[in-house]
């Protein structure tokens, strides 16, 4: 525990404005606090990924995850799929079932591609630390980056001792830091989101992992608080929900939510040099319906929200 200790020491000796934060400190989160930090190890162009022709998901990750889901007992079937989508209707009625269950499924969901316990963990996009429980309780250390004060404090919550408030284009870790990177519902909130995915790559030790998840624009829940009528354009979902609600959406298309599709997450798990792709499956489906990924078109509907796992290549 105590080499786990100094890990955490040395992760957290970055300098984030006038502050340097030690094991026990507390987070610069006040208001309009933002870190600059020199994007290091990240492709200077890879924002949104060329376009280019992209193929299904190799057999080999959709085989991973099942003996992932095998070795862990994460059980990913159809009773489990209707229950988190059961907990989605109360997302705003009652929040603390909604991310408690869907924090519990996804530490254990993890869990099941890379052990957590006496594992440095971090949450990019962590928010309100819905989530620290869930992964500290099966051994994680848990940290969290958001780069949203708000966010921070949603439903009346105060940030953890280990967050930090940072772009996570910009992630202000040294290279090769965590055991675990793990983002989840945040890259449709990002205008570059591939440069994030480089970012969580580059600040994961070699053999490490590295878990996105993100909801896909033609999905049922694209355009969130203003689907379906994303289906029409992201602008016109937008002044819908203004006419329908007389106020702007939380989530508004071109400036806090943006159009991120299967096609892109596959080429970039891909085509990263020191990404090794472990699993690419529907987040929330039934391992069943891991088919659907090999699907061009129907997956980017279907599918809901897509997880990549991938391993950062290197000698640990």
């Amino acid at each position: 525990m105590a080499g786990l200790d100094q890990m955490v020491g040395h992760v957290f000796e970055v300098h984030l404005g006038a502050a340097t934060l030690g094991m026990g400190g507390v987070a610069p989160v006040e208001e309009g606090y933002a870190h600059r930090a020199t994007l290091a190890g990240a492709c200077a162009d890879h924002g949104r990924v060329p376009t280019g022709r992209v193929h299904g998901c190799p057999s080999g990750c959709l085989l991973g995850y099942r003996r992932a889901v095998s070795a862990a007992g994460h059980q990913a079937d159809w009773r489990r799929s209707v229950r988190l989508f059961r907990s989605f209707l109360v997302e705003q009625s009652d929040p603390d079932r909604f991310y408690g269950e869907l924090a519990a499924d996804s530490a254990a969901q993890v869990n099941a591609y890379h052990p957590l316990r006496g594992a440095l963990l971090l949450d990019v996009g962590g928010g309100p630390g819905f989530f620290a429980r869930a992964f500290e309780d099966l051994g994680a250390t848990y940290v969290a980056v958001d780069a949203d004060a708000g966010e921070m404090r949603l439903h009346g919550r105060d940030p953890g001792p280990r967050t930090v408030q940072a772009d996570g284009t910009a992630l202000p870790f040294p290279t090769g830091s965590f055991d675990v990177t793990y983002s989840s519902n945040v890259l449709e909130h990002v205008a570059q989101p591939w440069r994030m995915a480089d970012e969580m790559v580059r600040v994961t030790r070699p053999g490490g992992t590295v878990i996105v998840s993100y909801t896909l624009w033609h999905g049922p829940w694209g355009g969130h608080e203003t689907s379906p009528w994303h289906f029409v354009g992201g602008e016109y979902a937008a002044r819908r929900y203004r006419r329908e609600h007389g106020q702007e959406p939380k989530n508004r298309f071109g400036e806090s939510l943006f159009a991120v599709s299967a096609r892109e997450g596959l080429y970039w798990a891909r085509a990263h040099p020191d990404a090794q792709i472990l699993a690419i499956i529907p987040r929330y489906l039934p391992r069943s319906m891991a088919w659907l990924v090999r699907v061009p078109g129907l997956r980017e509907v279907a599918c809901w929200n897509l997880m990549l796992v991938v391993r950062r290549r290197g000698s640990p």
